[in-house]
């Protein structure tokens, strides 16, 4: 059992290949704000190292736009670790005019196509009280 829950929240109106591109970036913003949480690196049976993955699960759900920003919301009162990925970061094309077009939006109602949340069990149970798993 651990102390902390992952929860990746992808919006339901998106081609496939754009939720599975969000997910993808919302798991590494989880795997940069907690280092402590990776574990040990993967050895196959002929000594090969690969890297090590987060040591605990990510539960996906999906939800509408309202969903997310109200999953934003909670996630913010609660103090929860945030990770943002909004519509206008898939016409940019680098890191830097990921973060500028993020910068330029509502901050209030940002336009989330997809969110991770990390932190205690119960606050995550509630930021994402109501969505459905993904499908």
């Amino acid at each position: 059992m651990f102390d902390t829950k992952v929860a990746l929240i992808v919006r339901d109106d998106l081609a496939t290949w754009q939720r599975l591109n969000v997910v993808a970036f919302l798991a590494t913003g989880v795997a940069a704000s907690a280092p402590e949480a990776l574990g040990e690196p993967y050895v196959d049976a002929r000594g090969r190292r690969y890297t090590a993955m987060l040591g605990q699960p990510m539960l996906v759900f999906e939800a509408d736009l309202a969903g997310l920003q109200a999953a934003h919301r909670k996630g913010l009162d609660a103090g929860l670790t945030l990770v943002p990925y909004v519509h206008a970061m898939f016409s940019t094309g680098h890191d830097e005019a990921n973060r500028q077009v993020f910068l330029a939006g509502d901050a209030d109602r940002p336009d989330l196509v997809g969110l991770a949340l990390r932190g205690p069990r119960k606050a995550v149970d509630r930021a994402a009280k109501g969505l459905s798993l993904h499908r």
